[in-house]
């Protein structure tokens, strides 16, 4: 595993099992690997494990076999002090389905919850300001940071979740189905968006897409999955 490397996923197998029932096996054998500023595409038909893909990486669900690691790191012999500082370093950008964002919590503060979290703005005021700064970096007005979600468009959500992972500078970015939701053209944008703050962050991006037209305007490699 080379300095450069911020993922490695070995032969992962991710099996759920519930008491009374079948086991079930979500993934089975997946290996792939992610480097600094570079974007793979996850790409399969629903029923093919990308979301389990997705979780088993955070530690979200259950690893059967392999392994994985993240920063040089196998998450498997993580405490929990090592899971926050990962979970800093590693973010999820969610597809918006009207429930990615707490419709009670103004956009200013859900862009900002991840600093108040990990500890990277513990003043009200400077914690605010940076919130419009990244609201404005994705192309948002300051103004939207007073509003609610139901007050925003699909592709405004959505550039809202972009800047909320994004707040605490993370070096890797899940991004699961961002632009299912959404009309072709703000399809565009928003891929042009990701794009852009891949190559000014230097992330490393995992895109989780059924849509190969998308994959294959956002991603340098492609694994394909399979029911």
């Amino acid at each position: 595993m080379s300095e450069s490397t911020v993922l490695k996923v070995s032969n992962l197998r991710v099996v759920y099992r519930r008491r009374g029932h079948p086991d079930v096996t979500a993934v089975d054998g997946l290996s792939l690997q992610i480097e600094a500023g570079r974007t793979v595409g996850l790409v399969g038909p629903s029923g093919s494990g990308k979301s389990s893909i997705a979780k088993a990486i955070l530690g979200l669900a259950p690893i059967d076999g392999g392994s994985v690691e993240l920063f040089g790191k196998d998450i498997k012999t993580l405490d929990r002090a090592g899971w926050k500082a990962v979970r800093r370093r590693a973010q999820m950008i969610f597809q918006d389905v009207g429930g990615s964002l707490t419709p009670r919590m103004r956009i200013g503060e859900a862009v900002a919850e991840p600093l108040l979290i990990h500890g990277l703005a513990p003043d009200r005021a400077d914690r605010a300001r940076r919130a419009v700064a990244l609201l404005e970096e994705v192309g948002l007005d300051a103004a939207l940071a007073a509003r609610y979600p139901h007050e925003l468009s699909g592709g405004q959500r959505q550039r809202v979740l972009i800047a909320r992972a994004l707040a605490t500078e993370p070096e890797f970015v899940i991004a699961d189905e961002p632009t299912a939701s959404l009309d072709l053209s703000i399809q565009t944008q928003i891929l042009a968006l990701l794009d852009t703050q891949k190559r000014r962050r230097n992330l490393a991006m995992l895109y989780i897409s059924h849509d190969m037209r998308t994959v294959r305007a956002l991603c340098d490699d492609v694994v394909g999955l399979s029911t």
